[in-house]
């Protein structure tokens, strides 16, 4: 097992509006200061999506470097940019913003029904996003949200599109995907090489017992509004750091403290240089 916990806060997403919760950041400002509670409170990475002021999303490059900047100015966490951006985007329109060099940014290896509609990635497309990936130095996280995704990520380190070891997020409950069951995760983990290090997003109420999962198993979490905007039954979370308290109070009761950004940068082998 893994003793210390990387924590990544999704703490808006492309998706999740205020007419659901009053608390999702719009703006970079708002972003930065979510991005800095999260950080306090035991996250290492915060995952960031581009809104527009009025919540539309957007995957424009000014935005993501209005908020990229505005967070390196209020705390060290890491950064990770989207690249799926929202349902409907083109794949050029979704990775404008990797020349600002985030510390990671995440590529999805496949297709998948989301809710109502299709999040598309054929493989030319991952194909194109790899190969961006690869020109800025950007690492990537491999987003799964079915087995086959797993497959196609393997079969992009053959074509020498990926350099191993790689680090996957398990995203599980998307109405579409696979589903927010225990035994999927353990199947999905089973799967990847060894030296590989992994995290699980589970979506709604999934969020919080595969996170659980997730620690015992000696693996990492991501938690936030993206995913899922409750902290308990009923009752919204007040930001993505209350989702991360209640990770890190999972943690400790399993011994796993959550690791700071340098400890990340490390496990993650990333270029610090940027920071």
């Amino acid at each position: 097992m893994s003793e210390e916990l990387l924590i990544t806060a999704a703490v808006n997403g492309a998706e999740t509006n205020r007419r659901q919760t009053p608390y999702v950041p719009y703006t970079p400002a708002e972003i930065a200061e979510e991005a800095e509670r999260c950080r306090h409170c035991g996250a290492a990475m915060v995952h960031v999506h581009g809104r527009k002021p009025d919540g539309d999303a957007t995957q424009d490059r000014q935005t993501y470097r209005r908020i990229l900047q505005a967070i390196r100015d209020r705390t060290d966490v890491l950064v990770q940019f989207s690249t799926g951006g929202a349902v409907g985007m083109d794949i050029e329109e979704r990775i404008e913003a990797l020349d600002l060099k985030p510390d990671m940014a995440t590529l999805t290896t496949g297709t998948v029904n989301f809710g109502d509609g299709v999040f598309m990635n054929s493989l030319p497309q991952i194909r194109t996003v790899a190969e961006r990936l690869n020109t800025h130095d950007v690492r990537p996280e491999i987003e799964i949200f079915d087995t086959g995704m797993v497959d196609t990520a393997l079969r992009l380190v053959d074509e020498g599109l990926l350099e191993p070891p790689l680090h996957f997020d398990f995203v599980l409950g998307v109405p579409g995907g696979m589903g927010g069951r225990a035994e999927n995760l353990e199947f999905l983990v089973s799967m990847i090489p060894s030296e590989s290090t992994w995290s699980v997003a589970g979506v709604g109420r999934h969020e919080l017992p595969l996170a659980k999962k997730a620690i015992e198993m000696g693996g990492h979490v991501r938690v936030g509004l993206e995913d899922n905007i409750y902290v308990s039954k009923g009752e919204l979370a007040k930001g993505s750091f209350e989702l991360v308290e209640k990770v890190v109070e999972m943690g400790r009761a399993e011994g796993r403290d959550p690791m700071g950004p340098d400890r990340a940068e490390e496990m993650l082998r990333l270029d610090a240089t940027e920071r």
